[in-house]
């Protein structure tokens, strides 16, 4: 996992507003509909996870990728449940924090331990995902609840309040700044902390 960072929270913010974004983009010009849509994002973050999971060391392109894949599909179980199956806002942002305080109720009682530091085993990453998605899905949901939503400010016209940039560019500006920022990190490694040898011949 990647050392939290001003760049960790940086992307992250940027991949939740293309979670927002790009859910909305795919849902009206994909032509498949909003389960199609949450269907085919999920097959593909699925084929994601399991080359995150079998490598073993920290890759800012897989890592990132995957992260930005569980936005657009935390983002579209939230809509899911809004507008296919009626669920108020009120009561999925509930159900989604109530959900995420479990993951991390069951993860510490397994574990003994939260810290991203000592992700070393497949539970640990597990706990991890599922934590992630679940809070993209909550800030969906919350944000949603309150109105304010930095993504879809940028995307909405200007008539209903927003700049008017639509989707496409919106997605389109978030994803080349995350890809400029994945591509620095892994290349300059500021993300990663070296661990220093022990030695072992030392009193």
């Amino acid at each position: 996992m990647p050392e939290v960072t001003v760049y960790f929270w940086l992307i992250k913010v940027l991949c939740t507003t293309v979670g927002e974004t790009a859910a909305d983009l795919l849902n009206s010009n994909a032509g498949l509909g909003l389960t199609g849509v949450s269907v085919l994002m999920s097959a593909l973050l699925a084929i994601v996870l399991v080359v995150q999971f079998r490598t073993r060391a920290y890759r800012p392109g897989i890592y990132w990728l995957a992260v930005a894949l569980i936005s657009i599909v935390g983002t579209l179980i939230s809509d899911n449940l809004t507008d296919n199956m009626g669920v108020p806002l009120e009561t999925s942002t509930i159900v989604f924090a109530l959900l995420l305080a479990i993951v991390f109720l069951v993860w510490y009682r397994r574990e003994r331990t939260l810290s991203i530091h000592h992700i070393d085993t497949t539970g640990r990453e597990s706990f991890y995902w599922l934590a992630v998605l679940f809070t993209f899905a909550l800030g969906t949901a919350a944000g949603d609840l309150v109105s304010e939503r930095i993504g879809d400010y940028l995307s909405q016209s200007t008539a209903d309040g927003g700049l008017g940039f639509g989707t496409v560019v919106t997605s389109a500006l978030f994803l080349a700044v995350i890809l400029g920022l994945v591509v620095y990190l892994a290349v300059t490694r500021r993300d990663v902390t070296e661990r220093k040898p022990v030695n072992r011949h030392a009193a």
